[in-house]
């Protein structure tokens, strides 16, 4: 893993979250995306080196919709960006780690993404990020 890619936070709102963030931050976001096939609505942020991905669920079986059900709005994910997600998801598996899809899939602001079960890493639910070229 070469560094954190992302913080991902569950919001219920993302227009209001994205100008709460925008104050917070000093400057706006700078994509909204939607992921169709995860249910989700994406804007992301730039703070130095660092990013922060709002998520707000499209509809009420998303699983974003169902995480802030279940946990209220805040910190989703971890996002970790890597050189081979396909050699890093074999490589956790070897240590033990439960990964929620073998296959990655095109997830948002050009990423191919995989997750770890939150269940396998002490509650945090980890996303493996690797850039489209």
């Amino acid at each position: 893993m070469k560094k954190i890619e992302h913080i991902g936070i569950a919001v219920k709102n993302i227009e209001t979250a994205n100008k709460l963030f925008a104050s917070l931050f000093g400057k706006p976001h700078y994509k909204i995306e939607e992921v169709i096939s995860e249910g989700v609505k994406t804007s992301f942020f730039e703070v130095g080196p660092n990013k922060i991905e709002l998520l707000e669920g499209t509809s009420a079986q998303s699983p974003i919709s169902k995480f802030i059900a279940k946990k209220g709005e805040g910190i989703h994910h971890i996002a970790f960006l890597v050189d081979d997600i396909y050699a890093e998801i074999e490589r956790l598996k070897k240590e033990g780690f439960t990964v929620l899809n073998e296959t990655p899939k095109k997830g948002a602001d050009n990423k191919k993404v995989a997750f770890l079960h939150p269940k396998s890493t002490n509650g945090v639910l980890i996303e493996l990020c690797q850039e489209i070229a």
